[in-house]
């Protein structure tokens, strides 16, 4: 398919025993969704300052308000500006200039040798949490809305995600952020400076055998790697809904604000529910639904930055070369992924990781083509049982 001139474009796949409609969301069988972006090389991307062609930058702060309203769709805590001088936010964004997304990379299989396992980036110092202390969750979904390359589940996504985690998990509404493109608050939208903000918030203050949940449902998409720490010389991005005005996150700004600053036996458990996210959240390990290690996907040089002390946990839609997909399930508009793990926790939820994996891959892979990945933020006993 030749790149876009301008605009971005939403690449289709249409299920074969689905009948082929135009692209509406109020018809009755429509075709499953890819959830893949790919911008041209004219549009502004911008990670942590503005970038205007032709025209000098100037820096631009994520910080907000010190707290969301108190019209917050979902009650949310405050969240601390980036000012605010907590250990997270010692880490600022790495400003990158302007580079195409694309989303129709190649596949890649990483096989390290011994020697690369046996070195001690591989073995960092980490704590397994028991998930006993504070609950905490982020739950985004953008659809896109009026756009051309709009999705439909990602908003049901989210707020599914919502629901499970209060009902199954013991989460508190209060203590959940909810971030969708439906709400009219705009603290409660899913744009790059609300998303940011959140993420800070949700490792604010974590404590040892907290539970830290973060759910994104949206867009996906890859991006040249500049920093040289990437095997496949690609970075993993998400898309906000502003992200044509305000740019994507980069997978190395989701590992700085999210992972970096846990302490030892802090649970963080991340599902992305978008495509080329295999890597997303720029994890070390990387588990096969055979309980395989596949390797790291990061340079030798970069593994050390990797290491956590954390218990970090992230399952993702597919590989890092591959599409998820936006679907239906009972006359309700979904992301696979999303509902393939809800539904698999929900009906047994005393799962090893193995099972869970395997189970999420079963029930996704066969129709839609997609191989869902586990990340960690250090080696998983696969057989160990599964707590959020």
């Amino acid at each position: 398919m030749p790149e876009p001139t301008t605009g971005v474009q939403l690449v289709r796949t249409i299920s074969a025993e689905e009948p082929r409609h135009h692209h509406h969301r109020h018809y009755s069988n429509p075709p499953d969704v890819d959830r893949a972006l790919r911008v041209p090389a004219g549009a502004v991307i911008i990670e942590s300052s503005h970038r205007h062609h032709h025209k000098s930058h100037h820096k631009h702060s994520h910080s907000a308000d010190n707290s969301y309203h108190n019209q917050h769709q979902s009650h949310a805590p405050r969240i601390e500006s980036s000012g605010s001088g907590h250990h997270y936010n010692s880490y600022p964004l790495t400003p990158r200039p302007a580079t195409p997304v694309r989303y129709d990379s190649r596949q890649h299989h990483y096989r390290p040798s011994k020697p690369l396992m046996d070195h001690p980036a591989f073995h960092p110092s980490f704590l397994y949490s028991r998930c006993t202390g504070r609950k905490k969750a982020l739950c985004i979904g953008v659809n896109y809305r009026g756009e051309p390359h709009e999705l439909r589940g990602c908003i049901n996504d989210a707020k599914d995600m919502r629901r499970f985690l209060i009902k199954h998990h013991g989460y508190k509404s209060e203590d959940i952020v909810l971030l969708t493109d439906d709400n009219p608050n705009p603290r409660s939208q899913p744009t790059r400076r609300n998303m940011i903000e959140a993420m800070r918030w949700l490792v604010q203050s974590a404590r040892c055998h907290d539970s830290l949940f973060f759910h994104y449902s949206g867009h996906g998409g890859q991006t040249k790697d500049l920093d040289g720490d990437e095997v496949d010389g690609m970075d993993e991005v998400i898309f906000p809904v502003d992200f044509q005005q305000k740019g994507h996150i980069v997978d190395d700004d989701l590992f700085k604000i999210m992972v970096r600053p846990l302490p030892a036996g802090c649970r963080l458990t991340a599902l992305f529910d978008s495509c080329h996210s295999g890597t997303v959240l720029d994890l070390p390990f990387i588990y096969s639904a055979s309980s395989r290690l596949r390797g790291s996907h990061v340079s030798q040089r970069a593994r050390a930055r990797r290491s956590s002390p954390a218990d970090v946990i992230s399952f993702s839609a597919c590989k890092d070369g591959q599409k998820s997909t936006d679907t239906f399930k009972g006359g309700v508009a979904v992301g696979a992924m999303s509902w393939a793990y809800c539904d698999v926790m929900t009906r047994n939820p005393n799962q090893t990781y193995q099972h869970i994996l395997k189970e999420v891959y079963n029930m996704t892979y066969p129709k839609y083509h997609q191989t869902p990945q586990l990340g960690s933020s250090h080696h998983i006993d696969m057989n160990r049982k599964f707590i959020v």
